[in-house]
């Protein structure tokens, strides 16, 4: 069976090139790039290419990047790093109700500590109004984190305009771009941000490796205590290897950014369309337009989104679903309650999404195997009959 895997906002195949890159330094180029003999110097003009590479791919100086291992804990450091340097002057933040758990798990523990959180509500389509933004603030607004786009239903959020406002109160911006980057543009002058979370796995590189962008001047407690790694700000050996992964897959995820969107956007839309005239009773979650080119999140009625995946898994099909199934929770999406779904319909959700390496004939076999298997589903469902006008409610 030719399996057809969908699930690429959970991570990506690594690519060739990008393993290929990665395979000396595990074994002939292996130093410590702490260390001043030529080995050691040789592991240190490695991560300071790929620390160029970074830069280069959202705009930034090599300076301002950090390598982490990953999207968490860049998140993390970001928020508490900033949130604990800076209580002096607050312990306001604002966040929104759609925030990975990364972000939003986080807030929470500031929250333990003392520090007190607003999260602004989003419309329909998941989309943040600049304007609760600025609401929101107080004189006790430290700092703001806003997903540039969500991981779930793909929306992009105006991350230039909340930048903005940001910036006109004095109040320092993070923005979980773990989803952007390689996807969309990335500019963090343009969009105005002082903190921004990258991880490498969601780009066809390895997994285990991110980096934080911080802007230049910007004062923010280490998370991780121990060696002068990373300019005194991150602690720990480097993971050589892996941060010459990231900076080879950012490099390769960049390059010709928008023609290769483009093409994985006609293949989602495809799709969209593919199932919303083959099945009954779906909706699409999440903007129309301003959207992630790779993300297709619907909701069906009268169907599990467990069963769902079961289903398409037998057919060697890889997604997943709007609920919570496989952490062993039986509460739905946090994102799609948040855009105003009812639990019934959060919990028959799907989402399925592309990548570079996607082809129009997986494409087509989703198209004809998932109208299939809703139909089987919901003639189990004693809430369906088959043959009866539904209004999607």
């Amino acid at each position: 069976m030719n399996r057809i895997y969908l699930d690429n906002a959970a991570t990506t195949a690594m690519h060739e090139q990008v393993l290929e890159k990665m395979l000396p330094y595990f074994r002939s180029h292996y130093g410590n790039p702490s260390s001043i003999y030529a080995t050691g110097r040789d592991a240190r003009k490695a991560v300071e290419e790929a620390r160029r590479k970074v830069a280069n791919a959202i705009n930034a100086t090599a300076a301002e990047v950090y390598f982490t291992s990953g999207g968490t804990e860049s998140d993390n450091w970001a928020i508490k790093g900033y949130a604990t340097a800076h209580a002096n002057r607050g312990k306001h933040l604002i966040s929104t109700a759609i925030e990975h758990h990364a972000v939003l798990n986080t807030l929470e523990a500031l929250e333990g500590d003392g520090f007190e959180v607003s999260y602004v509500p989003v419309d329909e389509h998941g989309l943040v109004n600049p304007e609760d933004i600025q609401k929101a603030i107080r004189k006790d607004t430290i700092l703001i984190s806003v997903m540039a786009a969500n991981n779930e239903i793909g929306t992009i959020q105006p991350i230039p305009e909340i930048g903005r406002v940001a910036r006109e109160h004095g109040i320092a911006f993070h923005t979980d771009a773990v989803q952007a980057v390689g996807a969309i543009p990335v500019d963090v002058d343009s969009w105005q941000v002082d903190l921004l979370s990258l991880s490498a796995h969601k780009f066809h590189g390895p997994k285990g490796v991110g980096a934080l962008y911080i802007r230049k001047g910007l004062r923010l407690n280490p998370l991780i205590h121990g060696g002068a790694q990373e300019r005194n700000r991150r602690a720990g050996t480097e993971n050589l290897a892996g941060i010459v992964g990231l900076g080879a897959a950012i490099e390769l995820a960049t390059a010709q950014l928008e023609e290769k969107a483009g093409q994985i956007a006609a293949l989602r839309d495809d799709l969209i369309d593919g199932i919303m005239s083959a099945v009954p009773e779906v909706r699409l979650n999440g903007h129309p337009t301003l959207r992630l080119p790779n993300n297709v999140n619907v909701s069906v009625k009268y169907v599990e989104g467990e069963a769902l995946l079961l289903r398409l898994d037998l057919q060697g099909i890889a997604a997943s679903s709007g609920s919570a199934c496989t952490s062993g929770s039986l509460d739905p999406s946090h994102v799609l309650l948040a855009i105003g779904l009812p639990h019934e319909i959060a919990h028959g959700s799907l989402r399925l999404t592309l990548s570079q390496e996607t082809t129009q004939e997986e494409i087509n076999a989703v198209k004809t195997e998932l109208p299939r298997i809703i139909s089987n589903l919901r003639a189990m469902s004693p809430l369906y009959e088959q043959g009866e006008d539904h209004v999607f409610g």
